[in-house]
């Protein structure tokens, strides 16, 4: 079992937490911002802080990995890279949708066995980041920049119950209308929700290079002109 480090910055939300044995001990967020450059390095320092003081040795640096905000993943990375060289810890990147979809997955609502899920991240306009998923997290569709409109979606919805979630699903109730779509409110990107994709990681040893790593910000998924970051 382990203690891990969370650093989740891909939107405008900045969070950061400690799990213990799959268990979370310590979390701060910030919703106000974004304060990334501000608030992300306190956080980090009470979080590392708070271990110290209660003898837990932190074993891995979890990253959310984007897509994102240019400014705040590198923000989130430069700090994780700056926490694994210091304290010689391997880095662990959780791939922000899928984060998005573990406190749906844990939440209260009963999903049907057939359930796909849909998160979503804003990139303006009538433009999202998504991916879809199953119950168990197994890909249906990769990551791609989507121009959402009344059939975007309509190949999973005519043979799937498919939820969408995440800061980019409230500007498409008005137009994904279909009877198998389903919404839910509130869901964001937070480091506490982090710890059971990067315990998994940690388990199966799938550790990024600390050099090397970078994630994937908007302009990947964007053809044409890169939008500008926020």
């Amino acid at each position: 079992m382990s203690c891990i480090l969370h650093i989740e910055t891909s939107t405008k939300v900045c969070s950061v937490a400690l799990s213990e044995n799959g268990s979370l001990i310590f979390h701060k967020e910030d919703m106000e911002g974004p304060n990334h450059a501000a608030a992300c390095g306190v956080f980090v320092e009470e979080a590392l802080s708070f271990a110290n003081s209660h003898a837990i040795p932190v074993d891995a640096v979890a990253v959310s990995e984007g897509p994102g905000s240019y400014t705040g993943l590198r923000i989130g990375v430069s700090l994780a890279k700056g926490v694994c060289y210091g304290r010689d810890l391997p880095l662990l990147s959780v791939p922000t949708l899928k984060l998005l979809c573990v406190p749906v997955l844990l939440g209260k609502e009963e999903l049907p066995e057939d359930a796909l899920l849909v998160p979503m991240i804003d990139a303006r306009r009538m433009e999202v980041y998504s991916a879809v998923y199953d119950r168990a997290l197994h890909e249906v569709r990769t990551i791609g920049a989507d121009i959402v409109e009344a059939d975007t979606y309509l190949p999973y919805l005519e043979e799937h119950p498919v939820w969408f979630f995440g800061d980019g699903a409230t500007k498409c109730q008005g137009v994904i209308q279909h009877p198998n779509a389903h919404f839910i409110e509130g869901v964001l990107p937070l480091a506490k929700w982090m710890f059971p994709l990067a315990e998994r990681s940690l388990h199966l040893g799938e550790k990024r290079d600390v050099a090397y790593f970078e994630p994937l910000y908007f302009k990947e998924y964007v053809a044409g002109t890169p939008k500008a970051p926020f």
